[in-house]
Formats: structure tokens, sequence, C-alpha cells
């Protein structure tokens, strides 16, 4: 075997690892094999003869990469996919290595991660997003981080802190309070992707108000009232909160809907008296990403 036949060896052991890393900074698959088959190239080009820790050195370049790619991401103000279109065609698929995709592998790795965990990492600065998950996913330390985000390690551990924070949503309504909201969240989602119609009306308020930003206006207008009417158009699209996910949207119960842990929608609620009284569907990508987002723990 020659010295590139066992460089490539050993970049196949790590490759899991590596792709693991790189989704969870991008939360697309798509790019994450992207960045790991960028990684490849640089270690193919590099003297890594006085490397002694190659997969810690795979790591850093990979990060390197992906913190590259979400800075252009920002830059750009990429907007993801209508959820809609994620649901009509399924998953994003997740290279294996063979003939083919495998979409319920991706979904079952989207799964473990947590789709509202991706979507709270997505509200996140590309460097706090890298010290976190560097740190608190795969226990990097500080010393190793701070030369990737171009901070002292002191910096790189408050950038992780305040991302932390963020995931953790410690600014939040009383348990008690969280709970009957989640109760309630949970049969509206339930009565959705079932197509239940009568199970829908029967958590809604009679009088509920449903309004939607420009960007995820239906063709009836911005604002719709009524339980019975919002509920027969919410019906028709039960396929695009298949993969909808709990989480805290301002302190409250809301939905995220993720695409591949890419944030496209959040409906925000106002719930009295286990009655959703109000609905605010927001898509518009500037007023989604100003907003308070932290994950719910199980």
């Amino acid at each position: 075997m020659d010295e590139h036949e066992h460089l490539a060896e050993r970049f196949e052991e790590n490759r899991g690892h590596l792709r693991a890393v790189a989704y969870r900074m991008l939360g697309s698959l798509s790019e994450a094999e992207d960045a790991v088959q960028e990684g490849w190239l640089r270690l193919s080009r590099a003297d890594t003869s006085a490397v002694e820790n190659l997969r810690g050195w795979l790591t850093t370049v990979v990060a390197r990469v992906c913190l590259d790619m979400l800075r252009s991401r920002k830059s750009r103000h990429e907007e993801p996919l209508d959820p809609s279109q994620f649901a009509a065609r399924g998953p994003e698929p997740i290279a294996t290595g063979g003939a083919g995709t495998d979409p319920e592998r991706e979904a079952l790795l989207a799964d473990s991660v947590g789709l509202a965990l991706l979507v709270v990492l997505d509200t996140l600065t590309p460097a706090e997003r890298l010290a976190f998950v560097l740190h608190d996913m795969f226990d990097l330390p500080f010393d190793e981080i701070g030369p990737i985000v171009g901070r002292s390690p002191t910096a790189a551990r408050q950038l992780a802190s305040r991302a932390r924070r963020r995931v953790q949503g410690r600014a939040t309504a009383p348990d008690a309070d969280l709970t009957g909201q989640r109760e309630v969240v949970d049969a509206f989602l339930a009565a959705l992707r079932g197509g239940d119609f009568e199970g829908l009306v029967a958590v809604l308020d009679p009088d509920v108000v449903v309004r939607a930003d420009r960007a995820a206006a239906p063709p009836s207008g911005t604002e719709i009232r009524g339980a019975r009417t919002w509920a027969k158009g919410a019906i028709a699209f039960s396929r695009a909160v298949r993969f909808a996910q709990q989480a805290l949207v301002n302190g409250t119960v809301g939905l995220v809907l993720a695409p591949a842990g890419r944030l496209s929608r959040v409906l925000s609620f106002t719930i009295e008296r286990g009655k959703i009284v109000q609905v605010d569907v927001i898509a518009d990508p500037e007023r989604l990403h100003q907003l308070d987002l932290a994950v719910l723990s199980d």
C-alpha cells in the first residue's frame, strides 16, 4: 500500500465523525458531505508527516470549512426551502457510499440530532455555533477552538457560553405553564398530521385569529378568523408539517418547520384556557432570525 492509499484509508476511518461534525455545524447533509470532501482535498494536498493526531487535525480542517460556509450563507441571506416542497420530496438523502440514497437513514440522523436543536443553532452567529458544537457536542478544548474562530480560548469559551444559554432557553415561562402549552400544541400537531378536522377545531378557539406575514400568506389573505374556516385550509397542507417540532418561541411553546434543520417557518401560538386563540405564521427570513428560539427538553 502506497502513502496515498494509506492516507485515504485513515481518512475513511474518520469520515463518519467528520460528517457528524459538519452536519451539526451546517444542518444540511449535502453541505456536510461537501465540507467533508473539501477536508479530504486539503488532506491530500498537505504534508501531514508531523501530524500526531490526524482525527483532531481533520476535525479542525472541516470545522474551518464549515465556518467559511456558514459565513458565506449569512452574507447571502440564504433562504431555506419551502416546507411543503420538502414534505413532497422527502428528507435530503444521506450519502451512503453505495448506489442510490437512503431517505430513512437521513431522517433517523436528523431525529438523533434534533431538528429543534438545529433550528436554534441556525440563529447563532457562525462563531457561536462552531464554539458550541465543537465543545459541547465533540468535547474539543477551547485552546483548539480559539484559533479556528480567531479568538483567544477565553473568548471562545464565552462564545460557547452565550450559545449554550440560547440553546437551553433559560429565560422561559414557568414549567407548569409550559406543560399546559405543550399539551395543547401536541393535540394541535397530532390533529393536523392526522388530517383530523374535528380534532383540530376542538383545540382552536371558535374565534381564533390566524395572521401570516407576506412570505407565508395564503392566497386568501394574511388574516383568517374562525376555527372551522382556518382548519379547512390547514388540513389541506398537513403534509407540510410532517417534520415540524415543538420549540420555545419568544418564551412560549410554538412549532418550527425546518427542512433538514434549516429554519423555514414558525408558528407562534397564543393559548388561553386550553385553547389556541391566535396563531402567527412567520416565514420572512429577517423576522425568523429575530425570534428568540430555544430547544424544549423532554
